[in-house]
């Protein structure tokens, strides 16, 4: 089973996807826990670029193309073997963030970019995927309070992130057989317990 885990920056998805792993090893199936960009060699050496604040002559074309080549490799050489083996793969980010970030966020042209993500994947498509939905002002500050990384694209306006969220809820209520909508304002306990239900549900199915 392929999961995702979506959501605006200061979601706290990243916090949470550790023990998510931990708790559905323990239920007794093997996980793979890996992240966009990055996950190879190539993803993480594209990663740097990406992130870099150095960086910011990258126009959002160049943007996208880097994305799309990082999720090609990561893919081919680690997201399709592990699911062929049977196991759950718990990504933190995927192609909805391409739609989020540089389609609503940059306000690309969504078809196109719809069609380069099903290029770069060769058709993937994640069985659930979990948005942890925060507003954008809670969620940079928390960034901000944590010391947490600030990277090229948090650097963004707050105008641009609130594109992304809106992005987000707009593709999760397009698509909600596959998309849980959960609400990453209350407490990690609950967050946590949200996400568990969500993916022993669809398991179940």
């Amino acid at each position: 089973m392929f999961i995702t885990l979506e959501g605006p920056e200061g979601s706290g998805k990243t916090s949470q996807l550790a023990p998510l792993a931990h708790y559905l090893c323990e239920v007794g199936f093997e996980v793979l826990v890996t992240r966009e960009p990055g996950g190879t060699t190539v993803g993480d050496q594209i990663r740097e670029i990406l992130m870099n604040l150095d960086n910011d002559s990258i126009i959002p074309r160049t943007e996208i193309l880097l994305f799309l080549a990082a999720r090609a490799q990561h893919v081919e050489l680690l997201i399709k073997p592990a699911l062929k083996a049977g196991k759950i793969v718990l990504c933190d980010r995927y192609g909805d963030s391409t739609l989020a970030y540089q389609g609503f966020g940059h306000q690309s042209d969504i078809d196109t970019l719809r069609f380069l993500l099903d290029y770069a994947t060769a058709g993937l498509k994640p069985d659930l995927t979990l948005l942890l939905d925060v507003p954008v002002q809670v969620g940079m500050a928390r960034k901000r309070a944590n010391n947490a990384e600030w990277n090229r694209l948090d650097a963004y306006a707050e105008a641009f992130h609130k594109r992304v969220r809106q992005g987000y809820l707009d593709l999760a209520n397009n698509e909600p057989e596959r998309w849980v909508i959960i609400d990453a304002a209350k407490p990690i306990d609950h967050i946590q317990e949200a996400m568990r239900k969500a993916i022993l549900h669809r398991l179940k199915h």
